[in-house]
Formats: structure tokens, C-alpha cells, sequence
């Protein structure tokens, strides 16, 4: 099998590697798998793909997959938002051509909600090979490079907040059918505000187990199962890795959440700040450290706490781009509701020694191993993987140019301190206007970014809200 496998076209060009695509052969072969769900995540972290047989997979192996590149031009409505019919070159996919799907093998991961099926994550490039440098994982992947030839790596930890609900009604009339299609009514499944009480997580546990359960099978390294704050609000937490594991992680833990819930009769959403009564919102807190290519922790303070040369600029880049790397930590209209003060949210930028209200919280002590850099801006709307490039190319540049940490807040929503923006409009603004992005990430790949969060942006500005009904339609 491995010699036939090697005449395929992915392994002649090196795409994959032939011992890896027979050893997967084998082992769908062993454990009796059906289906396997070749997918990738799309620019909003959701992911997509298709779906082959166990008879369908060498082929995927010798030729990869063919998809149309539109999966990379949809807003979250689903809708394109590109001109791919126009002439005028102003669409990097013109035309609704293909993409190919590329499986990384690694990433074989049974499901235990579906035993017959799996899924493997793929690369996705364009038809001849070559690399798209806006897709996420080569986005990452191209961030984690640039930081290994400065000779060191970076170590992310993953914390999620999420909320299940229990459908009320299903909204699925054909009435229902919008794009985006009506939101279900839904109601809780605990009365929240009483956080890490035991009684709540003891009557929670029955759902916990199975998505804990769940989590580990797929060989996600579950570290805590938490009740969080708010109604039907929970949190997990996993060990930490290289951003690129932690951002796939992430993306098939959501995937998994949710699709677990559905079969158990529940809906779960990670939506930043969901439009429901007493909802609280769900944060995604990004744990950072940087090590030498030995994995030394290069963030650990000296015996006096003062802060290493790499921790001050880590520090300082990740402010300095604060800004800016929003609408990858905040790609959402609504997670800009999030941002409010004494919410345990930042609202401003600004970093602290343990405190929950900066946007920046700097978990460090003289020989702790762990030290580290918990960014709280993020929430868990975002896709895992531009969050973490952008952590990394905005922590590097800090680095680079030397500069200090500023001072430590003390009142981490002190108005003296420079505020994040306040809507998607303005984190796109920030975004375009930064100089560092442009140079990392190429004019293509902020082009894109900037265009398909706009689209977002806009249809939200030109939508009637029950505000503006309320306020106008009987006062005029």
C-alpha cells in the first residue's frame, strides 16, 4: 500500500508523506472506520469539508480533495462576499474555482459521538500546491516560523467558555430558512451566578462527562471542567502546547461541543455575548509563554520579579498592537458588547501582576516553570488560529523593537488608560492602518481580512434594530 500510495500526486509532491498516508490506511482498516470527515477551518474558525468513505479515502490520500474556494469567501451568513465573477482582479478566488484539500494525517481524530466516523483536519492550498497565505492554519503556521528564526518558540495554553441551553422551539418553518436563519428559542439549563458552587457543577455533570468523556477519546487533554458564572455557563480548560495544536484543539473542541449537544438534545453556543436575559458573556483567555529552542522559559522573572528582556517585550508588543490584532481576538460584531468594565473583561489596554480586570494578566514568580501571559481580550467567537498568529507576530514585534513594558496598571479600567475599540468598524480601521500587520502578513492577506470583516460590519450598520423601531416608529 505504501508503494502504491507514493504514485499519487500528494506524495510525488511531497505534500504527504507515504508512510504516513498507509499507517492511517491501516489503521481506518483496524478500527472499523466508515466515514472520515476531511475538513478545515474556514476564516472564521468554523469548520468545513466533506465527508469520504472508507473506500473513498485513497483517493483523498493519492489526489487530496477538491472544494470550491467560495468556503474561503463567506461571511458568517454563509454569504460570498467577494466579487469572484468580476475581471477586474480585485478577488484572490476568482471565478468559484477549486481548492484541494490536503489531509495532514496527524490529525486523525475518532469521533466517540460517532464511532463509525473520524475526522482529519487538512491544509488547504491551491490546485497546483502552492500556499494561500490568508487560509488559517498556513496564516499560524507562517507566525510560529518567523518566531523560530529568532530561536524560540511559543507555548499557548486553551481556556474556553461556553454556554448549553436546552431548544424551547427549533425554528425550523420554512419561514425560518433566512441567511442566517432565525436563532431557536431556547431556554437554560441552570439559574447560573453561583460560581464553582459544587451543587451546580454536581447537577451539571451528566452532560460534563459526556463532553469530557468525549474531549479525551478525541485526545484533547482536558485539565478542569469549571461552572462558570453566568446561567448554563461552563468553561474547560487543557494542557498547554504549540500554538498550532492548541489552535486545532480549540477549533474540534467547539465542533465537538456542539455537535455532542445536538445529539443530546441541547444547543451549545460560544457566542461572545448572546441576546438572552441575564446571559453573561464567554470569554476565551489565551495563556502565552516563549521559550528557547531547548524549551527554557524565557518569561520566568529574576529573583526580584523584574521582568526578563523577552517578558517586557512580549508584553509590550502584544499592547502595542492591542489595537489592531482585535479583529482577530474580537472578529465579531457582537463580541465588542463583551468589552465592559468590572466585568472580569477588559476594556482597556493595559497589562497587571494577577489581575482579572487587565487585558493583559502576568501569572510570573521567580522559578516557576509556568510563568506565562494570560491575554483576557479574546472571546470564544474567535477563530483559534488567527488569534494565536496574531499573538505571536504582535509579541515578536515587541521583542524586535526593544521597547519596555509600560508601567502595570493598578486599575485596570482607570480612564486614563487607552480604551479598546469600541465596535468591529473601528478594530477593521485599526487594523488596515498598522504598519507591522501589513509587513507580516502581506497586502493580500489584509485585504482580505479587512474586506470579508466589513462585509460583516456593514450588513450589521444597514440592519433596522428593535432600538430604532422603539425609538422612531411611533414618535414620527
Amino acid at each position: 500500500m505504501r508503494d502504491h500510495l507514493a504514485q499519487g500526486r500528494l506524495c510525488r509532491d511531497g505534500l504527504l508523506q507515504p508512510e504516513a498516508a498507509a499507517d492511517l490506511m491501516a489503521r481506518v482498516e483496524a478500527e472499523g472506520i466508515e466515514t472520515l470527515r476531511m475538513l478545515f477551518a474556514d476564516a472564521h474558525g468554523i469548520l468545513r469539508g466533506k465527508t469520504v468513505t472508507r473506500r473513498g479515502l485513497e483517493g483523498a490520500l493519492k489526489s487530496g480533495l477538491r472544494v470550491p474556494s467560495t468556503l474561503l469567501l463567506k461571511d458568517l451568513s454563509h454569504r460570498t462576499v467577494f466579487p469572484i465573477w468580476s475581471e477586474a482582479g480585485d478577488t484572490p478566488m476568482a471565478g468559484a474555482s477549486d481548492v484541494l484539500l490536503v489531509p495532514r494525517v496527524e490529525t486523525f481524530c475518532p469521533l466517540p459521538h460517532a464511532p463509525h466516523s473520524a475526522m482529519i483536519l487538512c491544509r488547504v492550498l491551491r490546485t497546483d500546491g502552492s500556499a494561500i497565505p490568508f487560509v488559517p492554519e498556513t496564516l499560524l503556521q507562517g507566525a510560529i516560523d518567523r518566531l523560530v528564526t529568532r530561536g524560540m518558540r511559543a507555548v499557548m495554553g486553551l481556556e474556553v467558555e461556553f454556554q448549553v441551553f436546552e431548544p424551547v422551539e427549533a425554528a425550523l418553518d420554512h419561514a425560518d430558512a433566512t441567511m442566517p436563519p432565525r436563532p431557536p428559542l431556547t431556554r437554560g439549563v441552570n439559574q447560573g451566578w453561583q460560581y464553582l458552587t459544587e451543587t451546580r457543577y454536581d447537577a451539571a455533570e451528566p452532560l460534563l462527562d459526556i463532553l469530557r468523556r468525549s474531549a479525551e477519546a478525541m485526545g484533547l487533554p482536558v485539565l478542569s471542567v469549571e461552572v462558570e458564572m453566568g446561567p448554563s455557563q461552563f468553561e474547560f480548560t487543557f494542557a498547554a502546547d504549540d500554538p498550532l495544536t492548541i489552535a486545532d484543539r480549540a477549533a474540534l473542541f467547539r465542533t465537538m461541543v456542539k455537535e455532542v449537544c445536538a445529539r443530546e438534545g441541547y444547543l451549545a453556543s460560544f457566542m461572545a455575548k448572546p441576546r438572552l436575559e441575564n446571559a453573561a458573556a464567554n470569554g476565551w483567555h489565551i495563556h502565552q509563554s516563549v521559550t528557547d529552542m531547548d524549551g527554557r522559559n524565557l518569561l520566568i522573572p529574576d529573583e526580584g520579579g523584574v521582568l526578563t528582556d523577552v517578558a517586557s517585550g512580549w508584553i509590550g508588543g502584544l499592547l502595542a498592537h492591542a489595537r489592531a490584532s482585535c479583529i482577530a481576538t474580537t472578529p465579531t460584531v457582537n463580541g465588542y458588547k463583551r468589552y465592559a468594565p468590572y466585568q472580569l473583561a477588559p476594556n482597556r489596554i493595559g497589562w497587571g501582576a494577577d489581575n482579572r480586570g487587565a487585558m493583559l494578566r502576568a501569572l510570573m514568580a521567580p522559578g516557576d516553570g509556568a510563568s506565562r501571559v494570560e491575554n483576557r481580550v479574546a472571546d470564544s467567537a474567535a477563530n483559534p488560529y488567527f488569534a494565536l498568529a496574531f499573538q505571536i507576530l504582535s509579541g515578536l514585534d515587541g521583542i524586535e523593537a526593544g521597547d519596555p513594558a509600560p508601567a502595570p496598571l493598578e486599575n485596570p479600567y482607570d480612564d486614563a488608560a487607552e480604551q479598546l475599540p469600541a465596535t468591529l468598524g473601528e478594530a477593521i480601521a485599526a487594523f488596515e492602518a498598522s504598519p507591522m500587520y501589513r509587513e507580516a502578513l502581506g497586502e493580500e492577506t489584509v485585504s482580505y481580512l479587512a474586506r470579508l470583516k466589513r462585509a460583516e460590519w456593514e450588513r450589521y450598520l444597514s440592519a433596522i434594530s428593535e432600538w430604532e423601531q422603539a425609538e422612531y416608529f411611533t414618535a414620527f
